[in-house]
Formats: structure tokens, C-alpha cells, sequence
């Protein structure tokens, strides 16, 4: 019940080759192919592109200057409202 048998499988394909013709049929059929093979050299690829680490360029960097800088002067703060001015 609601089950194909191979006479049924035979003759939906027989069907379909009627219906799209062999050339056409075997063309989609190359195309999906492709498709996967396209998809599976994608995924092997992403493997590839694992992250590398940094690597060093042969110019030497400046040193990073950590001495203490004197404080800027700062204004005198705006008297207050109660305030002379």
C-alpha cells in the first residue's frame, strides 16, 4: 500500500526519458553531478584555509616607549556661582 514495485520504478524512468529525451536527461544528470564534485572540492578547500599564525617580517620594530610623561598643566577650575568673579 502506497509502495512502488520495480515494474513501477521501470516505468516512471521510461516515462521521464519520453518526457525530457535522453540527451536532455543525461545533461541534468552531468550537471548534478558537477554540482557535487563542485561541492565537495569547496568543503576541502575550507579545510585547507586553516588559520596560520602570524609570522614574523624581517624589519625590525621600533621599541615601545613606557617612560613616564609629566603631567600637563592643567587650568584652574571656573569659580563657583557664590564666588567673586
Amino acid at each position: 500500500m502506497g509502495g512502488f514495485s520495480l515494474i513501477h520504478w521501470i516505468i516512471l524512468a521510461v516515462l521521464l526519458l519520453l518526457l525530457f529525451g535522453g540527451n536532455r536527461f543525461s545533461t541534468m544528470m552531468g550537471d548534478v553531478a558537477k554540482g557535487l564534485k563542485s561541492f565537495k572540492q569547496g568543503l576541502a578547500d575550507e579545510d585547507d584555509k586553516k588559520p596560520q599564525p602570524p609570522q614574523q617580517i624581517g624589519t625590525q620594530q621600533q621599541p615601545i616607549d613606557i617612560t613616564p610623561r609629566p603631567a600637563e598643566p592643567t587650568a584652574p577650575p571656573p569659580p563657583a556661582d557664590d564666588q567673586t568673579r
